[in-house]
């Protein structure tokens, strides 16, 4: 078996290994910034026609360069012995409906908090625009199902990010770097929504369809000039 792994990496390019180096690292840190517990969660990047995604119930730690795991857009494996995510029809649906190059969902608890609660997430604060958006909810259906992975759809129309009812989040970016940090201000968002609305007495300010637009336009022009 080890030897077949091996055979596996030596098998990937480049940038494959590259990015499944990448993708290790950032499933272990959404076990370090709490995000999920145990194998819960999982993480994928595209390189070309071939999907790297996290395999199903190996915790992350005990992962290296020979536990490589690959699929094509269809979701036939072309590289490893592991298993894939059970996940996997959500991570697909993503590619195959965006121009994602990849793609987090956790169990964060204050997003999953507020997906039993609302069917989306009020608009108090302005990075809402970084995520396309007023976050939406998708209903509950069962993990790994085809049913799940068309609720995320919907829910992401237009959106970078989404939440899963009784579930956790789902975020995708230009790379993996983008899709985990629009996780992690995700989970924030939801954090201080819940953190607001527990004050006795008070209801959160929310922002208007205006004041977010402004901020959308804004955005465009963030950060260093490229």
């Amino acid at each position: 078996m080890a030897e077949r792994r091996g055979d596996e990496r030596a098998r990937a390019g480049g940038a494959e290994a590259r990015a499944w180096d990448a993708l290790v690292a950032a499933a272990r840190r959404t076990v370090a910034d709490g995000l999920v517990v145990g194998t819960s969660g999982n993480v994928s990047v595209r390189v070309g026609d071939t999907v790297l995604v996290t395999p199903s119930g190996v915790p992350y730690d005990r992962l290296g360069p020979e536990d490589i795991t690959g699929v094509d857009l269809d979701g036939r494996q072309v590289l490893g012995a592991l298993v894939p995510t059970s996940e996997l029809p959500m991570h697909l649906a993503v590619y195959r409906s965006t121009g994602a190059g990849a793609v987090v969902h956790t169990h964060a608890v204050h997003a999953t908090a507020v997906s039993t609660l609302l069917p989306e997430l009020p608009v108090v604060h302005y990075m809402t625009a970084a995520l396309g958006g007023p976050v939406r909810v998708a209903p509950y259906a069962t993990y790994g199902s085809e049913e799940l992975a068309g609720n995320m759809l919907r829910a992401l129309d237009g959106r970078t990010g989404c939440l899963l009812q009784n579930h956790g989040t789902v975020t995708y970016g230009a790379t993996l770097d983008q899709a985990y940090d629009r996780t992690a201000q995700l989970e924030w968002m939801c954090r201080l929504w819940l953190t607001a609305s527990a004050v006795p007495g008070l209801r959160p300010s929310l922002l208007t369809a205006e004041q977010l637009d402004q901020v959308t336009e804004k955005l465009r022009g963030y950060g260093q000039p490229r």
